[in-house]
């Protein structure tokens, strides 16, 4: 028997009240990282209802991606399918009403109407690119969500139009690792080290709490966004919030 609202695809997140559906049907996402993340990513976005998504990533699929990114194929590794491409192709089957948009290249390379955006999701390896795209976002004034793994622990931060930005977290540490590139693959990459440990259960977590802080953003709920940096540890069954101050010399303030 069919339910009261079994007609509307979003009935379900309707009947949360805070999250604004309407709202998310017309929004513009950019999607930056097509790897684990960006998979977990780009699914939660487009079952969510975003209306529009703009995804960038230079890699193809390999065969150690298998295992934890649902949108990829052994035929995809076989192929070396460019990440973007399959991952907008999948995405747009889960959710037909949904445009999603892929671009192969590094961001640093990609020329984006970065106005048209109403959230920046970071899904990245690498810090370079991370500045890059926390640079672009706080120029324009779009909030920018970044989270990152690193075999089952995770970081979330959310970078709004006020308060501290992804540099102002950034130490001497940090720069001295500035252009290497954790590639699962080990390749397309200027530094290389051993690849980074990885599993599915810490992926699908960070994208989930990331794509709800961009939900809270597109809804009008930034209040009950997170502030500061938080630290998930998936083996100690923890998450740890860290607060953060707008470092003064951070180029990105005072703009």
């Amino acid at each position: 028997m069919a339910q009261p609202g079994g007609e509307d695809r979003w009935d379900r997140s309707r009947r949360l009240g805070w999250i604004d559906v309407d709202s998310v049907l017309e929004s513009h996402c950019l999607v930056v990282g097509a790897g684990a993340l960006g998979n977990e990513t780009v699914k939660n976005l487009v079952l969510s209802g975003v209306g529009k998504v703009t995804l960038v990533d230079m890699d193809h699929v390999e065969l150690s991606n298998l295992n934890r990114c649902l949108f990829f194929s052994d035929a995809d590794s076989s192929e070396r399918a460019a990440k973007a491409d399959v991952v907008a192709q999948g995405a747009m089957r889960l959710s037909p009403d949904c445009e999603v948009l892929p671009f192969v290249s590094k961001i640093e390379d990609t020329e984006l109407d970065w106005e048209k955006f109403d959230v920046v999701f970071g899904c990245l390896d690498n810090i370079k690119a991370r500045l890059h795209l926390n640079s672009y976002s706080r120029h324009h004034r779009v909030p920018y969500v970044d989270a990152g793994t690193d075999g089952s622990r995770g970081k979330l931060q959310v970078v709004l139009k006020e308060g501290p930005c992804l540099q102002c977290s950034m130490n001497r540490s940090h720069y001295q690792v500035l252009e290497r590139r954790f590639s699962c693959t080990g390749g397309d990459f200027s530094y290389y080290e051993p690849p980074m440990a990885a599993e599915v259960t810490t992926t699908a977590t960070m994208a989930a709490m990331q794509v709800k802080e961009g939900l809270k953003i597109i809804s009008g709920q930034e209040d009950g966004c997170i502030r500061d940096v938080m630290f998930y540890d998936a083996m100690r069954n923890e998450s740890l919030v860290l607060e953060l101050d707008i470092d003064e010399d951070c180029p990105n303030h005072g703009m």
